[in-house]
């Protein structure tokens, strides 16, 4: 009797789990890419250059912002900016300002189903996104193609590593990111081969051969701050920052996070001064 009792809850708890790894496999996406159900409308900002994406999955859209006080000719650093899972570039402009301060240009690259872009968010699809903005932005006079910078936040962690991983740049930095999905995916007790975007942002960097800053806050509850405790550990080029904060609130103090992506371009030659 009691083996039998033991049994049918054995079988209860083993069909509830079941059905919960089968919601998160059927429903990861969602899950992952909730800012595909954001709506934006009206034109870029003031100052902004559009540039058309075009890939296998449709029309995708980047936002180029020149740098400042550029003179004719001259060409400049540029940062490649990827975005968090719960945002759209138009949310952006004036968080990037700071690195228009440092003499940059900055390419805000839209996700494939993400405000005005089409398609659908995948890895694959991100990561084709990436690669033709780009192969796009390279075209223009005013970028320096010896220092491009990659930025990546959250999940665009997982973008700015894919482009790593198959464009050249000087420099990467991660906010806030994840070493995989997959090491998200067992934290909630699913195993790791039912994720489908994996983006191994921790085999990129074993391989990456240049200089990686990496910021996360320490009281993060949405990636534990440990995911960028393994990254800065996988490449001796790599150095973490960690601000008091948890996710969303990420940076604290917004002159502190740019002193230190100041200091770190001057050191990797992207920048002239801090």
């Amino acid at each position: 009797m009691a083996f039998q009792t033991v049994f049918r809850l054995f079988t209860l708890a083993a069909c509830a789990y079941a059905a919960y790894a089968l919601l998160l496999f059927l429903l990861q996406r969602q899950i992952i890419y909730p800012g595909r159900y954001l709506r934006v409308s009206g034109p870029p900002p003031a100052g902004v250059v559009p540039l058309s994406v075009i890939t296998a999955t449709g029309r995708s859209e980047a936002w180029l912002i020149p740098p400042l006080r550029r003179k004719q000719g001259e060409r400049r650093p540029l940062v490649i900016f990827f975005h968090g899972n719960g945002e759209v570039i138009d949310y952006l402009p004036e968080q990037v300002e700071g690195f228009r301060e440092l003499g940059m240009g900055v390419l805000l690259v839209e996700y494939p189903g993400f405000g005005r872009a089409e398609g659908t968010p995948t890895e694959k699809s991100i990561t084709e996104t990436a690669v033709a903005a780009y192969d796009a932005v390279l075209q223009r006079e005013e970028v320096d193609a010896q220092r491009i910078v990659f930025f990546g936040r959250s999940l665009g962690g997982g973008a700015a590593c894919a482009l790593a991983a198959r464009r050249p740049g000087a420099a990467l930095i991660l906010q806030s990111t994840f070493s995989s999905i997959r090491e998200i995916a067992g934290s909630y007790l699913v195993p790791g081969f039912l994720v489908r975007d994996v983006f191994d942002n921790g085999r990129v960097l074993t391989a990456y051969p240049n200089p990686v800053l990496l910021f996360h806050g320490s009281r993060d509850t949405t990636i534990p701050p440990e995911h960028s405790r393994r990254l800065v550990r996988l490449t001796p080029r790599a150095r973490l920052h960690e601000f008091d904060c948890d996710h969303n609130d990420f940076p604290p103090d917004w002159r502190e996070f740019y002193r230190i992506i100041a200091g770190f371009l001057k050191e990797s030659g992207v920048v002239t001064a801090p």
